[in-house]
Formats: structure tokens, sequence, C-alpha cells
């Protein structure tokens, strides 16, 4: 048998295959917790996403509630008070200083004077003052409508002095019938004054000049930032003795023989409640309620007070801006009781 012919032996039988390792404890638990990791992210996200549904819904309601808390309060300080036809007295108070840009303004007393003169149900009218003055011109319209609509509707104003009544507020009070004061209440400063400032010397040591240029030789008389002449001088205390001597008239109208006259009467200062009773510049001692109870004979008080609304108070506060700042440095020159 040649080499070629040597028989192939017989191809060995195939290698038995091992068992498999039986798997880990880690292999076995790999699905598990894929699952299980995946379980708790969609719980959060869950979770999550209903958290941020009540915190929107909670800001919701507390949006909703904002808006009508502030119509609430919008609609409260428009709303005119209703005509009652049972027997009151009607209510305006006069607080802060008077002026056209203030709450305290002849547009707003009046407007509330003409209320509740016209409503059947007001026994009287009181004045409520807690007031330290302002304009004249504003006051002076204040007191001549007191007259007219005492006149036309034949009701009794009385006026009430929580602390203060003072310069322009007393110059509408003198219109009232009487007027109840408390002892440690002030009264009175029955005078005029007329404040600014000068700022010709700083502007002189800043090297700032002043260009001003006019059309009348007076047109420049309270400008701030040009010297006073004495003959600017003379003519703003003649100015300031004439308001003086329409408001010395005004009060002698109203207190008529009550008025206790003495050189001090009418030279700006204040007195006390107890003071000015004694004075002739008040009546008598009482609070609101005493003389709606006790004076008026109707305890139910009825306010028919304009109050400006929460709009208007915020644009006076916010909205103003440099444009008032400087129109009130203009008119601060001008006459003012207080």
């Amino acid at each position: 048998m040649t080499p070629d012919d040597t028989p192939t032996p017989p191809p060995a039988p195939p290698a038995a295959t091992a068992p498999a390792a039986p798997p880990t404890a880690g292999e076995a638990a790999a699905p598990g917790w894929e699952r299980a990791v995946l379980e708790k992210l969609a719980l959060a996200a869950l979770q999550e996403q209903r958290a941020a549904r009540r915190w929107r819904n909670l800001w919701r309601l507390v949006w909703l509630s904002l808006v009508l808390v502030v119509a609430w309060v919008l609609y409260r300080d428009v709303a005119p008070p209703k005509p009652s036809q049972s027997p009151h007295t009607a209510l305006i108070e006069v607080r802060g200083e008077i002026g056209p840009d203030n709450e305290a303004n002849a547009a707003n007393i009046v407007a509330a004077l003409r209320s509740a003169f016209e409503d059947p149900g007001a026994q009287a009218v009181v004045l409520l003052f807690d007031s330290p003055g302002g304009s004249p011109v504003q006051a002076g319209i204040v007191n001549d409508e007191i007259w007219r609509l005492k006149t036309l509707h034949g009701k009794p104003v009385y006026a009430v002095v929580e602390e203060t009544c003072a310069s322009a507020a007393y110059y509408i009070a003198s219109a009232a019938d009487r007027i109840y004061v408390d002892k440690a209440s002030l009264v009175g400063s029955i005078g005029v004054l007329m404040d600014g400032f000068g700022f010709t010397g700083l502007m002189e040591r800043l090297g700032i000049e002043r260009r001003l240029l006019t059309a009348g030789e007076n047109k420049g008389f309270l400008d701030p930032f040009s010297p006073q002449t004495a003959r600017h001088r003379a003519y703003a205390q003649q100015m300031l003795d004439e308001i003086h001597r329409q408001f010395i008239e005004v009060v002698r109208k109203g207190r008529g023989e009550r008025l206790q006259e003495t050189p001090e009467t009418f030279s700006g200062l204040a007195w006390t409640g107890q003071r000015a009773v004694e004075m002739g510049l008040a009546d008598d001692f009482g609070s609101l309620d005493y003389v709606a109870r006790e004076v008026v004979k109707a305890e139910d008080i009825v306010d028919y007070t304009q109050r400006e609304t929460v709009a208007e108070r915020l644009a006076r506060r916010f909205g103003s801006g440099a444009a008032e700042t400087a129109w009130r440095l203009t008119r601060s020159a001008w006459p003012v009781w207080r």
C-alpha cells in the first residue's frame, strides 16, 4: 500500500459541549432593574406634572382673586351713595391738603355737597375736617357753594374737627352753622403765606447763567431763578394782604357775633379746640357720632365723600414724573393758606 493509499482516519467525534454556566444574580436581575427604573422615572414625571398643574391652578386662583379684589375696590371707590329715603346724617370728609391736584379739591367736595343736599333723606350735612389748609381758590369755591346750597335747600351744615382745621380748611368750615371740635384739636391759622426758593446765589457760584426772555417787565415776577426786587416784594405783600382781607371777611360773615375778636385772632396763629371755643372760632365740643346723634337726631350716617379710584391714585403717584415736579416748582410760590 502506497503512502497515498494510507487510509484517512475517521474524524474525531465532536467534543461534548460544556453545559452553560448558570446566570449570575446580577445578570438575572438586569431586565427587572431597567423596568423598575423606567417605572420610577415615569412616576416621577407624572408627579412633577401634577405638582406643576396644582401650582398653576393655585396661581390662577390667586390672580383671579386679585382681579376681583381690585374690581371691588374700584367699584367701591367710584360708586356713589344711593339716595336713601330714611332719615340720616350726610357725611363729607375733608382730609389732607386742599388743592386742585389733591383728593380734597373743590370739584370733589362740591359734587359731594350737591348729592347730600339733594338727597331727601339727609337731615343735615356734616363736614368732617382733618386738614392743614391749602389753596384759597379751592376753599373759596367750596365756601360759596355751601352758602348757596343752604339757601336753596334749607338744610343745616355742621363742621366737626378731628385733628386739624386750619387756614383754607377753616375758611370752608366758617360757612357751617356750627363748628364742633375736640379740646386738643388745632383750629384757626387765619393767614396767608407765599413760599418759594431763590437759587440766584447758588447759580452764580456754579457759573450758571439764567436766560429768561419776557414780554412785559414783570412777567418774571415769581421766577425762582431771578433776583427778587423790592418792587416785586412790595407787590407780593400787597396781594397777600388782599387775600388775607378776603379771608377775614368770610370768617366774620360765618361766625357773626359769636366771634370774640382780639389783635391775634387773624394773625395766623392756630389755637387748641378749647381756646377756639372761648374765642368764638368754634361753638362746642363734639365728635361726628355726637353730632349725628344729639344734634341732627339721625344716628344713621351716610358717607357722600368723593374719593379717588385706585387707578387715579397710582397715576398721581407714579405717572407724574418730572413734568409734575417742574409744574409744582413753578407753582410753589403761589399763595397758600396753611
